[in-house]
């Protein structure tokens, strides 16, 4: 398939700013990609299509407030600085993406804080956005991790922050009830939408859960440039399958019950550590995976996931697993529907 195919036009306002108020109330569509029939429920509504024996995969990766502002020596011009990864504890050095890249060189010094409490220095340049930084801070690790993160706001997508100012409380809504592991840059969106009345419902009526580890990054929200998918790479993101994980969804499976991805960096993760026959392996390690139309899911039966950005890659994914025509039917309902919102806040499609 073609990445124009994946080209559709979606107005501001349908793009949601902010989470429900609730986090389990948002607009629920389920399509059956066999028939193709659509209905439109709440969020909460979801246990209603499973039964005891059932299985989730969630991703259980924690956010860390990524994206900085500080300024530069002697010039003082401001710069956004987006920390991707910490490289080395002891020296303190982090790979960062920085806007505007072209005012930034190796050496420059960037401060930080009302007061330039925190300075750090340019020291390599691996991309045309990317650099390595080394923060100057003597203090304990820990010490300078939290005072980093208090200088940090939430990593909000740049659909959303572009519409509307960030906001204190992003960081608590922008958080999974069970994120656990920290290392993502970008929330897993559509587990936002699980509330601790909802799991326990699923608990309650014998759905088990299963959580999985991928340190979501910015590679699924990076342009894709080139027409002809094969040709298109993404980033490579770290991924962690437990034995708990494995047996709990090959438990599921060898028992007839079904399995439903929560979420992109969920699938993505299973198809990636599954065995010959649909088996769910441990694994722990990193993933490139590209997932789009045609595509055989071998883990997972169901599949939820937000209403996505025209031409992502996470749009892609939904097609390949609900079949493009169906998918795109119901993105045309969602668009047409004054209930449904897009992106990283917005509603979800459930495709079983």
């Amino acid at each position: 398939m073609k990445l124009s195919q994946f080209k559709f036009k979606l107005p501001d306002e349908k793009i949601a700013q902010f989470p429900t108020q609730n986090r389990d109330e948002a607009h629920l569509m389920v399509l059956n990609r066999k028939t193709g029939e659509i209905e439109h429920r709440l969020f909460k509504d979801i246990i209603d299509y499973f039964d005891d024996g059932d299985a989730f995969i969630f991703n259980d990766t924690k956010v860390f407030p990524a994206r900085l502002y500080g300024n530069k020596e002697k010039t003082g011009a401001k710069i956004e600085v987006f920390l991707l990864r910490e490289l080395n504890e002891t020296n303190r050095l982090w790979d960062v993406l920085v806007d505007p890249a072209r005012k930034i060189r190796i050496g420059n010094k960037l401060y930080f804080g009302e007061d330039n409490s925190m300075v750090a220095e340019v020291i390599d340049n691996t991309t045309s956005r990317g650099r390595t930084l080394r923060f100057l801070y003597d203090g304990p690790h820990d010490e300078f991790k939290q005072s980093l993160y208090d200088l940090g706001e939430a990593p909000i997508a740049d659909d959303v922050r572009h519409l509307r100012a960030a906001v204190p409380e992003d960081m608590e809504t922008f958080q999974t009830i069970f994120a656990k592991y920290e290392g993502a840059t970008t929330a897993p969106a559509t587990g936002l939408h699980f509330s601790r009345e909802l799991m326990k419902r699923m608990e309650i009526k014998g759905i088990a859960q299963a959580f999985v580890t991928m340190h979501a990054g910015l590679g699924n929200f990076r342009s894709i440039d080139v027409e002809d998918l094969t040709k298109h790479k993404t980033d490579s993101e770290q991924i962690f399958v437990t034995k708990e994980a494995c047996d709990i969804v090959n438990r599921a499976k060898e028992g007839g019950h079904r399995v439903c991805a929560v979420g992109n960096t969920t699938m993505r993760t299973i198809e990636t550590a599954v065995g010959p026959g649909g088996i769910l392996k441990e694994f722990e390690g990193w993933t490139n995976k590209f997932i789009f139309p045609p595509y055989d899911f071998t883990v997972a039966d169901a599949f939820v996931a937000n209403f996505q950005m025209p031409l992502s890659v996470m749009l892609m994914m939904q097609c390949a697993f609900g079949g493009y025509e169906n998918v795109l039917k119901a993105y045309n309902e969602a668009l047409t529907n004054d209930d449904y919102k897009f992106g990283s806040y917005g509603d979800a499609l459930l495709i079983i």
